[in-house]
């Protein structure tokens, strides 16, 4: 390999580098209002892949944070840091189990708002366990399969049948072969301060979930007093309606404090 072809490869790194850069310091000082979003349990940031691009289209600066699923703690941890590089108020949105680490991840003073989609919303105390209790098991949960480590997987057949009926074939192959594997500890892992309680909530219900009780999120929606909305999707309302909750997201930007 000649030194010119190095230097000239090296020369585009720091030239991308550079631009990204500006990229994100632009953001940063247009000041624009800021939407975190917190993926679920056997997913990942790509998630939300139908909803970005519409949040950014209304001017809002969007960052997707990518959780380890390992523990809520360490969870929460990632999450704190995305709102710490924010430049003004945050509002956090969190899908599935998502919805627990913006729960206590919204205590942070930036953040002004917090929108459940298809979500756990755990009060004080509470872990995803305990709130899901009082109603029948979701259908998902027997197509969980543990491995050695404690980590849980869904099978083909509950990709296909119970987490994202409403998306076409190929979408669910995709979530198939990239599901983040969860650590089944952190569903029984508590909340100490649920930040629902003291700042305004959006909650998109996803009408058809067999993950989540459609009828567990609107107990939770009514609970924390949200500003709700009922979808007829699956547990992934962001993929199989992402305009419904873009505009959901968009709305709870326009009812904070945000300016």
């Amino acid at each position: 390999m000649s030194t010119g072809f190095v230097s000239a490869t090296l020369r585009a790194v720091i030239v991308l580098g550079v631009v990204m850069a500006s990229n994100v310091t632009q953001a940063v000082a247009e000041g624009r209002p800021n939407v975190i979003l917190v993926h679920g349990a056997w997913a990942d940031g790509s998630s939300w892949s139908k909803v970005i691009p519409l949040l950014e289209q209304k001017e809002l600066h969007v960052v997707a944070v990518q959780i380890h699923l390992a523990s809520l703690a360490d969870d929460v941890a990632t999450t704190k840091r995305a709102i710490a590089l924010q430049n003004g108020p945050v509002v956090l949105v969190g899908h599935s189990y998502g919805g627990a680490v913006i729960t206590e991840a919204g205590n942070d003073a930036k953040v002004v708002g917090l929108v459940y989609v298809a979500a756990f919303a755990p009060g004080d105390g509470e872990s995803v366990t305990s709130t899901g209790k009082p109603y029948p098991p979701a259908p998902l949960g027997a197509e969980l399969r543990p491995d050695a480590q404690g980590f849980l997987w869904i099978s083909p057949k509950g990709v296909s049948d119970d987490f994202g009926q409403d998306l076409s074939t190929a979408e669910k192959a995709i979530l198939t072969a990239t599901q983040g594997p969860a650590n089944a500890a952190v569903f029984d892992a508590t909340i100490k301060s649920a930040a629902w309680k003291s700042k305004p909530s959006w909650f998109a219900i996803a009408g058809k979930d067999r993950a989540i009780p459609p009828e567990l999120q609107k107990a939770e929606a009514a609970r924390m007093k949200a500003t709700a909305i009922t979808l007829p999707s699956s547990h992934l309302a962001m993929l199989s309606h992402p305009k419904e909750v873009a505009a959901l997201i968009v709305d709870a930007t326009k009812g904070t404090a945000m300016k």
